[in-house]
């Protein structure tokens, strides 16, 4: 192991040297956006891109077509809470969105508590939602950050979603359970944990949604959507469109950053690890402790300090689009230090999963912010065409900036011009879904 691991080192080392891997860039094509936090498309929908405004409460949308970000809000959903953390965090469209018309916000409230709530577009105009919603899931926070927030849909239909340990530090104090924190708990408890529910099925009474009877914890009280726990704040997670490998990036407390990996096909109920552990070693200070039987480890984790290094992770996605030479990695970042980086994983069994388990690693941030123009790194997007997509928040210490961006990564032009008039056409090219 110390041989690999020195290896890996080595690589890390030479990563950064120029190669054929950089023919790519990003291109600006949204700015002066309120405190974006994530952007998407609706299945098979090309033409469209709907992206998260944090405090505002607002989903907006960029036609693709015509290059214009519509100036009404697809919807605004009331009532989000506008601390630095919470606010509107997630949003995924049904599988058949085209013929329902059916997405799902998650957000903290006014209170603070997180709130799963589902919404129909209207059935008159593709660009304007119904106000009304149905909450799915409800769940207190005690304090105002690790929200978790993200939302995704799996190959197998039903709805994830990732919630943090509840806040502060050390999952520890008011509102976390002992021993061993609200990720570790599994007395109904669905805090620090990731969520599968199904959206289809009819609901028991008194729910409005089901329970997969394949959930590893169906019959404990409280705790049937649990489907894997011990995450701090999974900020961000996404399935390989290719594999249907699950990513999730769990941002960690001082020291260490980690990437965790579900293996398509997992039956579910895996352990990974906090409070006890942070990374591959155990949390310092009082929490720490041994690994969990059966826990499993990242398969990349950094540090906060070192090269590369970062404070906050943001999960982003295993490159599935139209550039060649990016296929298969995983993209990923840091919100701190707004890194950019990706990993190819090895394919190791999770029982091997170490913090090393990848064959490649390529540092992007000169690359594909040269000018380090993206202030606050705060999510990953994919689109229907499996495009890759970097949201810069903006001045994340003001609440209500304006200052924020998408970018799209794109084939660097031989001639020097941008791609937005091809990547325009690209999408006229496409009919509009009407949902």
């Amino acid at each position: 192991m110390p041989l690999r691991r020195a290896a890996l080192l080595l690589a890390l080392c030479v990563a950064a040297a120029p190669g054929s891997a950089r023919s790519v860039e990003a291109v600006k094509i949204l700015g002066n956006l309120a405190r974006p936090t994530f952007v998407t498309s609706a299945p098979g929908d090309a033409s469209r891109l709907f992206f998260l405004e944090q405090h505002t409460g607002n989903v907006r949308i960029f036609d693709t077509d015509t290059g214009e970000l519509l100036a009404d809000p697809f919807l605004t959903v009331p009532a989000v809470a506008q601390g630095s953390e919470q606010g509107l965090l997630g949003l995924a469209f049904h599988p058949d969105y085209a013929n329902n018309g059916l997405f799902y916000v998650d957000r903290t409230d006014a209170l603070g508590n997180t709130q799963i709530e589902r919404y129909q577009v209207s059935p008159t105009d593709p660009n304007r939602a119904l106000a009304t919603p149905t909450t799915l899931l409800g769940i207190a926070q005690p304090q105002a950050n690790h929200n978790g927030g993200w939302l995704g849909f799996g190959p197998d239909g039903y709805l994830y979603a990732s919630t943090g340990d509840g806040g502060s530090a050390n999952d520890s104090g008011a509102g976390h359970t002992e021993p061993g924190g609200n990720a570790q708990d599994l007395t109904d408890n669905l805090l620090g944990k990731l969520l599968r529910i199904d959206v289809d099925s009819p609901p028991p009474a008194g729910q409005n949604y089901a329970v997969p009877a394949s959930n590893p914890f169906v019959g404990r009280d409280g705790d049937d959507p649990i489907w894997a726990y011990g995450l701090r704040n999974p900020w961000r997670a996404s399935f390989d469109r290719a594999t249907g490998d699950l990513w999730i990036g769990d941002v960690g407390q001082n020291f260490t950053e980690e990437i965790d990996v579900q293996p398509a096909g997992s039956p579910g109920g895996e352990n990974y690890g906090w409070r006890l552990r942070e990374g591959v070693g155990p949390t310092p200070g009082t929490v720490g402790g041994a690994k969990p039987d059966g826990a499993i480890d990242p398969v990349y984790q950094y540090a906060h300090s070192g090269n590369p290094f970062g404070r906050s992770v943001i999960g982003g996605y295993v490159y599935r689009g139209p550039v060649p030479e990016l296929q298969g990695q995983y993209f990923f970042g840091d919100s701190v230090t707004s890194g950019i980086w990706s990993i190819t994983f090895d394919g190791s069994d999770p029982a091997e999963f170490d913090g090393s388990n990848f064959t490649s690693f390529l540092d992007w941030k000169d690359t594909l912010d040269p000018r380090h123009a993206i202030q606050t790194l705060s999510s990953f997007g994919e689109d229907a065409l499996g495009n890759l997509y970097l949201v810069d928040l903006g001045n994340a210490f003001v609440p209500l900036s304006s200052d924020g961006g998408i970018y799209r990564v794109v084939p660097e032009p031989t001639t020097g011009a941008l791609l937005v008039v091809g990547l325009v056409a690209l999408g006229a090219r496409r009919s509009r879904k009407t949902r």
